[in-house]
């Protein structure tokens, strides 16, 4: 088995004891972070080499920035999301892992409040998304687009859809574009095998939203169906979000089989 997981660390330095625990006991092949808060240089790159990864990042000052753990070498490494050559935003990368398997870590833009450039930014990145995922289907490889998409699918992928009315990550032109890159023929690997509502990879610091589990769904597996032809699990880990100094986002992981 090969053993996926996305999760967005929420500065990689402020979480760097917190990733390594997890790293040593819940063991995945493939990380892909999102919001690393750090240039390529400043990447803590030794101390996940010494658990075994192979390290590629593409990073920001900051802001942003996305990266590639793997314990196979990571080939064929691309940075950002075709489509406009003027955004220097670090949101999108992508490698080749274990020989055959194509992951890309993906930092969608958040796009608050939806009456800010923010908002058209952020559908922007989501037509663009649409179009990179078109053109990778075509090449019939095994895909796994993972990442904080910054969505949330459905009503019940948050714990009070009416508080969040106004927000970006619900809006009718967020979730149609999320919706239409699914439709492409991606397949969510956390709900092939956990339907229940009300499970979520996102807890807000604010008014102990933690503890009274008030969370959003927005890191989400996507697989071509070359990946989900091997998908054997997938889920949530909430472990790191418990921990001292967590980000606010907890791991979402997916299995494959090897062949």
């Amino acid at each position: 088995m090969i053993k996926i997981a996305t999760w967005n660390v929420n500065s990689i330095k402020a979480r760097l004891p917190n990733a390594l625990a997890w790293l040593k006991e819940f063991a995945p092949d493939v990380v892909l972070l999102q919001e690393i808060k750090t240039v390529d240089e400043g990447f803590p790159r030794l101390e996940f080499e010494d658990l075994g990864y192979n390290v590629e990042t593409h990073g920001q000052k900051t802001y942003n920035g996305v990266a590639i753990l793997s314990k196979s070498p990571i080939e064929d490494v691309s940075c950002g999301l075709p489509g406009d050559d003027d955004d220097v935003q670090a949101r999108y990368m992508e490698g080749t892992v274990f020989g055959s398997i194509r992951v890309a870590s993906i930092y969608l833009p958040n796009g608050n409040p939806i009456d800010t450039e923010k908002f058209t930014y952020k559908l922007g990145w989501l037509d663009r998304l649409y179009a990179h995922v078109e053109e990778c289907l075509a090449t019939e490889e095994t895909y796994v687009f993972g990442g904080d998409y910054n969505v949330i699918p459905k009503d019940d992928d948050v714990y009070n859809i009416a508080a969040f009315a106004k927000d970006a990550l619900v809006q009718p032109e967020s979730r149609s574009r999320f919706q239409a890159i699914k439709n492409l023929g991606l397949t969510d690997a956390l709900r092939s095998f956990n339907h229940g509502p009300h499970q979520y990879s996102y807890w807000d610091y604010q008014r102990g939203a933690w503890q009274k589990d008030n969370g959003l769904l927005i890191d989400h597996l996507l697989l071509s169906p070359q990946a989900a032809d091997r998908l054997k699990g997938a889920g949530i880990d909430k472990g790191p979000r418990g921990k001292e100094k967590a980000s606010d986002h907890t791991p979402v992981w997916c299995e494959l089989d090897e062949n």
